[in-house]
């Protein structure tokens, strides 16, 4: 899988007054959904569902407000440790304006989930040496910047860059271009590889699982569906032909509850993990991807159909609804029913390295049958 690389990209919203509708307006419209705010601002705005806030706390007693799991801000080691302590996901805000100041940033950060940095200078030599010393940390290291060219130089430094940016600007112009950057990023591609298929099988009653999202695919996409952790194939998108109802341009009739779906940043989850507000992906014919939410999860009793193959070596897998309208995808790129499969019919499938610990791919021996 070739994703682009998932950066996280914050708002700032302390310094805009909430007078501002033009900011605030397009901010809760766009892309935009991790929002930096006051505890004044968080008590006094109405913020849409979709934003996530992140406080900047001040004292212990802003915490009393806050519900355990919420992240939290600030540049108090002291502060911060009680909030980890009791629950909260912790960022620090260290300021950079000397050597000493450099070192105890990152030894700081190195004890929190996130980090934002901004720098007295506009050199990106002291985001270099944070990155390196956090090279093997879990922390997460925003940069603050305040235009969508210094957020692209930021995730540019070493190769790898920053994880992410504190976007601070009052500019609606630059504003929109982070959040037209936030829409294109979950896009990447897949290496599709023909899987010629060996039987299929009837294997009675299960649950299979519809995933319903809130956008609206087309005949040439679908979602990567197996029974086992070394790849996919391709379902397709209820966009074709049905002869008794209307088309479900929006759904993709996964398959059986225990099967793997793949999702952004090449992790895989069980269809009983999604719920609403998951992010699932999405590709096309060519293997071009893109990052579809979730509306809702439709689980039934159906019977069930085994379809077995091989590609590039590897022997995969899925179970889907055993009827005719469900349809997997060529490997010439058109639409095959299900029930209509025979041995040596081609496919398209994802093929990738085995093993995965809650979706996340480890090296480890794990034997999948």
């Amino acid at each position: 899988m070739e994703p682009l690389r998932h950066r996280e990209i914050w708002f700032d919203g302390r310094r805009i007054p909430l007078e501002r509708r033009d900011i605030w307006d397009l901010v809760n419209n766009s892309a935009l959904q991790k929002v930096v705010v006051t505890t004044a601002q968080r008590q006094a705005g109405h913020f849409p569902l979709k934003t996530e806030l992140v406080t900047e706390v001040t004292g212990v007693d802003d915490l009393a407000d806050l519900e355990p799991g919420e992240t939290v801000l600030s540049s108090d080691p002291g502060l911060l440790k009680q909030a980890r302590a009791d629950g909260f996901v912790t960022c620090l805000h260290a300021s950079v304006d000397s050597q000493e100041a450099l070192e105890r940033a990152w030894q700081e950060a190195s004890r929190h989930d996130y980090a934002v940095v901004e720098f007295d200078l506009p050199t990106n030599i002291p985001l270099e040496l944070i990155l390196a010393q956090l090279s093997h940390r879990q922390t997460r290291i925003l940069k603050k910047e305040e235009t969508f060219e210094g957020m692209a130089v930021a995730f540019g430094v070493m190769e790898q860059g920053s994880d992410g940016v504190l976007l601070s600007t009052d500019d609606l112009g630059e504003i929109l271009k982070v959040s037209r950057y936030l829409v294109h990023q979950d896009r990447g591609t897949l290496q599709l590889q023909p899987l010629v298929v060996s039987g299929t099988r009837h294997i009675g009653m299960g649950l299979r699982a519809c995933v319903d999202t809130t956008g609206l695919l087309g005949q040439d996409e679908g979602m990567i569906v197996g029974s086992t952790s070394n790849g996919g194939i391709f379902i397709c998108s209820e966009t074709h032909y049905l002869p008794y109802m209307n088309l479900r341009p929006f759904r993709v009739n996964a398959g059986a509850v225990h099967s793997y779906i793949w999702m952004p940043n090449n992790t895989a989850q069980y269809l009983t993990d999604l719920m609403a507000g998951s992010r699932v992906l999405c590709v096309n014919t060519d293997g071009q991807t893109r990052a579809l939410t979730v509306g809702r999860i439709k689980i039934e009793v159906r019977p069930l159909l085994l379809i077995e193959g091989e590609a590039a070596g590897q022997r995969l897998n899925v179970i889907v609804q055993d009827d005719w309208h469900i349809r997997v995808m060529g490997a010439d790129k058109k639409p095959k029913n299900a029930t209509e499969l025979r041995p040596g019919d081609e496919l398209l499938s994802y093929v990738c390295k085995p093993g995965r610990h809650v979706g996340i791919a480890v090296d480890e021996t794990i034997i999948e049958r």
